[in-house]
């Protein structure tokens, strides 16, 4: 595996399928956001839009709900309807850390490094996911769409918005950013970070992850302090 060229001093994690294993979560809470808007269950309408929701895994779950249904107004009330659904989801136990992930962030920050988690759910539904696993404190910085203006992933912005407002690192060629999806290694490439890391956890495999830029894919998030770990005899 390639070594990264710049050290690392900034790591960008997404949640959902990176950090935070929710066994298809995301899948029940559209199924039960869709029903709300009268989308049938079984029905071909009902599956091509979960194609589109799974093929877009990673992007803002508003913007998601504007593509499926055009109208402000009901892509307003069907990401209302999903992010209830999901936080009832996560208040019935129904998410866990991935296996090594908390380990992984503590390592990364012992050695001296920022790290931020971002994802595309809304800020009520992210904190929810915190507070589930009890993960405030845990990293320096927590970003949502609305945080960085808006807009999600495969937008840069979230990574940028790390990147500005940690002051962590000097060159974004020093920004790492991992994640699950396809649209979660496009922002790390938009974003000009040193470091673009697919994890096989989620939503995506090892050719799509590679075909939307990848630099690295590893099994778990767990692999990514080995990762940045500088080769042994030559310092940090």
């Amino acid at each position: 595996m390639n070594v990264p060229q710049h050290r690392v001093g900034l790591v960008v994690l997404d949640m959902a399928g990176t950090t935070v294993a929710d066994g298809g979560l995301v899948e029940q809470a559209f199924s039960a956001a869709a029903a709300e808007l009268g989308v049938e269950p079984g029905s071909a309408d009902h599956a091509g839009k979960l194609d589109y929701v799974r093929a877009t895994m990673g992007e803002s779950k508003i913007s998601v709900f504007r593509h499926l249904f055009g109208d402000e107004t009901l892509a307003r009330r069907a990401n209302t309807a999903f992010e209830t659904a999901y936080g009832e989801l996560v208040e019935a136990g129904r998410i866990a850390p991935v296996s090594g992930a908390r380990e992984a962030i503590e390592a990364l920050r012992a050695d001296g490094r920022t790290v931020v988690l971002t994802t595309g759910f809304a800020r009520v539904t992210q904190d929810a996911i915190l507070d589930a696993l009890g993960w405030r404190g845990l990293v320096e910085l927590t970003l949502c769409p609305a945080d960085a203006g808006g807009r999600g992933r495969p937008y840069p912005d979230m990574v940028l918005s790390a990147f500005l407002r940690t002051g962590a690192v000097a060159d974004v060629r020093e920004v790492a950013v991992v994640g699950d999806t396809a649209y979660d290694m496009t922002s790390g490439v938009r974003a000009g970070a040193g470091v673009v890391a697919g994890v096989l956890t989620g939503a995506h495999g090892e050719d799509t992850l590679k075909e939307h830029g990848a630099t690295h894919v590893l099994a778990s998030v767990a692999g990514l302090p080995a990762l940045l770990a500088p080769p042994a005899g030559t310092g940090t």
